[in-house]
């Protein structure tokens, strides 16, 4: 079924759709720094609608973003609202011929692009571990786990299953060399929505792929991919991403899955 939107999974443990965040009282057509709070939390978009990667790459963590919401003052045309607005690009699914179903772009992106979103059935941890669980060695695994390390230690984890309903975004293969990078928006409430914008420039016509680990930002030791044990490598699907620097597996949390 496909849903341009996350939605509550079926374990109804969690509700994406849920208003929790307050509103700005901002009156202006588009909010500025610093009179409006929702751009005070965190990153924001530049002028091209686009997000700021250099401080990013700069740094050692990534700065939260949050957009205005449905409570806020200010228009619908505000630049503070993006990943929101969801799919505004021209995208194609199509079968490749060793991955399955890939996704490519249908016109050039810009860095820093919003792409789109990868939604699904947003679950709590108990139904998302069942769930991985009860795959067998050869079901296709689209669950997708977030870790959000914060600075005070704790870590805040997103569960995604877009194995029935879902988007576009379910369609994106890995690559050990991505041209996208997944970063969590926040809206109306903590739960955030999965976004993938543009690493690089991207060509019309090219396959869009992001890293399954969420390794690009964030440096390898602060990723939740715990690294396989060689007896494990045997339960690990192949990588046909053929980059450079290809790992020859699909990334793997041991964690998620049960020990034969």
């Amino acid at each position: 079924q496909y849903s341009p939107d996350s939605v509550a999974g079926a374990d109804g443990e969690v509700d994406p759709t849920e208003i929790t965040f307050p509103g700005c009282s901002c009156r202006s057509s588009s909010c500025v720094l610093p009179e409006c709070p929702c751009l005070c939390r965190g990153e924001n978009y530049s002028s091209s609608l686009c997000l700021r990667l250099a401080e990013q790459q700069e740094q050692h963590f990534s700065r939260p973003v949050f957009e205005c919401n449905s409570l806020c003052r200010c228009g619908d045309g505000c630049q503070n609202r993006l990943v929101q607005r969801g799919l505004q690009l021209r995208l194609q699914v199509f079968r490749t011929p060793r991955k399955g179903w890939g996704v490519r772009a249908l016109e050039p992106i810009p860095r820093g692009r919003f792409v789109c979103e990868y939604a699904g059935e947003v679950l709590g941890s108990a139904e998302a571990h069942r769930r991985i669980q009860a795959q067998t060695a050869q079901d296709p695994n689209y669950i997708i786990v977030v870790r959000e390390h914060l600075h005070d230690g704790r870590v805040m984890e997103t569960f995604v299953d877009p194995t029935r309903i879902g988007n576009v975004g379910r369609f994106l293969n890995h690559s050990c060399e991505p041209n996208l990078f997944m970063v969590p928006v926040r809206v109306d409430s903590m739960v955030p929505k999965l976004a993938l914008f543009a690493a690089a420039d991207i060509s019309a016509g090219e396959e869009l792929t992001y890293d399954y680990s969420g390794r690009f930002h964030n440096l390898p030791e602060t990723s939740g991919e715990h690294k396989p044990l060689e007896e494990e490598n045997s339960l690990r699907k192949p990588c046909y991403c053929g980059s450079r620097t290809c790992a020859s597996f699909l990334p793997w949390d041991s964690s998620l899955f049960p020990t034969p």
